[in-house]
């Protein structure tokens, strides 16, 4: 017997967001205030300036065919049963989706390989260890007392600053639950690690601020309490290193803090870049200059004669 979908769940779901007009409109996402706020200039070259750079690798084909399956067990598990999840062949659908992503960043690639058969491999074999540990403790993770799916990538879309409405927010939220006897939203963002977050990685306030931007904004668009909602990062480990002490499992949860002071404070980080990098034409006529920091040596720019910051 299906469980009955509450009326918000079905609101949520058929809601209307804008949709980007690309002939006036600039298009900005979590990924891009990331940068912005990392490095002004990286971001001026990668999406103003239009230097796209190829930065895939195993890792994004992993994440991408990863975060597929374990959506779609979460699906079926919701809209069906635990039962029924747990009889997908979970195997084959993540050899599917790591061959199928390989194909679309390997054409993104001017159709160039860019990993090893063995990688592909080993990146596998972690994802299959990772979805059947998940399966045999999924209830300590994903409870069905009151609580329904509202969606996988769940779509916001919103003008980040009323004064330009020539510049538009978009983003997906890999999972929405919605706890009926509470009326609490919970936000779930899937990430893949190879051992998992460290103390470091949970104080890096950019990490944060993407759930908590994406809180701010499922309140507003969607008209929900902002104190009713929860956010949620759900980790999935690679690797496993034994302990003596404790059972380490592969899968990590942590909630950032997100009361008044980070929203405030990832609001003004939004706003600033919007100010910054916008104007009511589009792109500011402005030479963003580089912060240069210790990713500078990651930065597929440096020491080009686009970029010649050093660290």
């Amino acid at each position: 017997m299906k469980k009955k979908i509450p009326s918000l769940v079905k609101e949520i779901k058929n809601k209307q967001l804008p949709q980007i007009d690309f002939a006036t409109q600039k298009l900005v996402s979590y990924s891009q205030l990331s940068m912005f706020n990392e490095c002004p200039k990286k971001w001026s070259l990668q999406y103003k300036e239009g230097h796209k750079q190829f930065t895939s690798s195993i890792h994004t084909v992993f994440g991408t065919a990863f975060h597929e399956v374990l959506q779609t067990y979460l699906t079926t598990m919701y809209e069906k049963s635990g039962a029924e999840a747990d009889r997908l062949n979970t195997s084959e659908m993540l050899k599917d989706a790591l061959r199928e992503e390989y194909i679309v960043q390997y054409k993104k690639n001017k159709n160039k390989h860019f990993l090893q058969p063995e990688e592909l491999s080993e990146f596998y074999d972690d994802g299959i260890a990772i979805i059947q540990e998940f399966s045999k403790h999924k209830a300590k993770y994903f409870s069905k007392k009151g609580w329904h799916l509202v969606g996988v990538e769940l779509p916001l879309s919103k003008h980040p600053n009323t004064k330009k409405s020539n510049v538009l927010f978009q983003g997906y939220l890999d999972l929405v639950m919605y706890h009926e006897p509470t009326n609490t939203v919970k936000i779930i963002d899937i990430k893949t690690s190879k051992s998992g977050w460290s103390k470091r990685e949970k104080s890096d306030e950019q990490k944060q601020f993407q759930l908590i931007l994406y809180k701010k904004y499922f309140s507003e668009i969607y008209d929900f309490p902002i104190e009713n909602i929860e956010i949620e990062f759900l980790i999935v480990k690679r690797k496993l290193y034994e302990s003596e002490d404790y059972v380490i499992r592969r899968i990590q949860l942590y909630q950032p803090a997100s009361g008044k002071v980070k929203l405030n404070k990832v609001s003004k980080s939004i706003d600033e870049f919007v100010e910054k990098a916008f104007d009511n034409n589009g792109y500011k006529d402005v030479d963003h200059q580089p912060t240069p920091n210790d990713k500078c040596k990651w930065c597929p720019f440096n020491k080009t004669h686009l970029c010649s910051a050093t660290y």
